[in-house]
């Protein structure tokens, strides 16, 4: 998997025919769309980049910009385009862009980020980097946070009826077609507008995994939490960099990055997820808020609900000449053989 990672890298840099000189020294400007607390900022990406320099011997660094270069769906363009250095997006935030990258968002996959985040690495090198949905920017890596859970300020959601007039605030992508599926209404905007959103009842709540409630402080806004195992959606999440940028780093420290980016970058992120999901659910149990772990009738109704999802999404990738079963059918080979160990 290393080879094929650092071989997916040597066929972006020959594809740049003007590349910039090498430097002794590259600083890579990092943007971040939410709080710098957040894990995916300071258990996620600031340790990767803290890694970075150490493989380079600080030849290569980040440096944390103040603000956000772009909005959360601007993310990728802002990267392309050399705004900023290095970032993190969230494909379905862009719908329709990135119709490959749906496939670990479906319901019922796992119960693990670092599981669904390394499968989907694998299958991200193996089988989705051909289609070339990341033209124009670097990938240093893909993953996935934990399964998607259900908060809200309204009702428990016991039953498949309690979705029914619930407005949630989700991303684009699978999880608005989930939210429609089960009978909610489906609020689109980012991650990070959740708690302005339900706190002014604008939403009733959200959909979002076990840290969110700590990660983007909900735990005064929300009063009930349904625990869905495998999770009702996950979320696609890329590591990209600029191209351009990632040409000023010599030749031995691209590969050193590389080392540390691909597989492993993936397990590293899924790992501080899981560990962020376990804090917030323990905050969660400490905090009062009603919790509700999905019976058996409720498990079978929402697969009821949703079984038509995969179908639309293996019928919708054909259009990109993509085999959509195969890629299905070779993703939860990994989650299984993964869950294993």
């Amino acid at each position: 998997m290393k080879s094929t990672f650092r071989a997916l890298i040597a066929v972006i840099g020959a594809s740049i025919l003007a590349a910039a000189p090498a430097a002794s020294q590259t600083i890579l400007d990092l943007s971040s769309w939410v709080p710098a607390s957040h894990p995916l900022v300071a258990e996620m990406t600031v340790p990767y980049c803290k890694e970075i320099e150490a493989v380079t011997q600080g030849r290569v660094s980040c440096r944390m910009l103040a603000k956000p270069v772009a909005n959360p769906p601007g993310t990728f363009d802002a990267i392309r385009d050399g705004v900023a250095d290095i970032s993190f997006m969230v494909h379905g935030y862009t719908p329709g862009r990135f119709p490959l990258a749906e496939a670990v968002e479906l319901p019922f996959m796992a119960d693990s980020a670092e599981v669904m985040s390394v499968a989907y690495q694998r299958i991200y090198e193996r089988l989705l980097s051909r289609y070339d949905e990341h033209k124009g920017v670097l990938t240093l890596g893909v993953f996935t946070h934990g399964p998607g859970q259900v908060y809200n300020s309204r009702r428990p959601v016991v039953a498949i009826k309690d979705f029914e007039g619930l407005k949630l605030r989700i991303a684009s992508g699978v999880v608005s077609d989930v939210t429609r599926a089960v009978g909610a209404t489906a609020v689109l905007k980012p991650a990070s507008e959740s708690y302005e959103l339900i706190s002014s009842g604008i939403v009733d709540g959200t959909m979002l995994p076990k840290e969110s409630p700590v990660g983007l402080n909900l735990m005064r806004v929300i009063k009930h939490v349904t625990y869905v195992p495998g999770g009702l959606y996950n979320v696609s999440f890329a590591l990209i960099a600029n191209p351009a940028k990632w040409l000023q780093i010599s030749q031995a420290d691209r590969d050193a990055i590389a080392r540390i980016s691909g597989e492993a970058l993936a397990r590293r992120f899924g790992r501080a997820w899981d560990a962020a999901d376990g804090r917030g659910q323990k905050a969660v149990a400490e905090n009062n808020i009603q919790v509700v772990n999905a019976s058996p009738q409720l498990v079978t109704d929402l697969k009821a609900r949703t079984a038509g999802l995969e179908q639309a999404w293996v019928e919708k990738v054909k259009s990109r000449g993509a085999d959509g079963k195969a890629i299905l059918d070779a993703l939860r080979s990994e989650i299984t053989v993964l869950q294993r160990k």
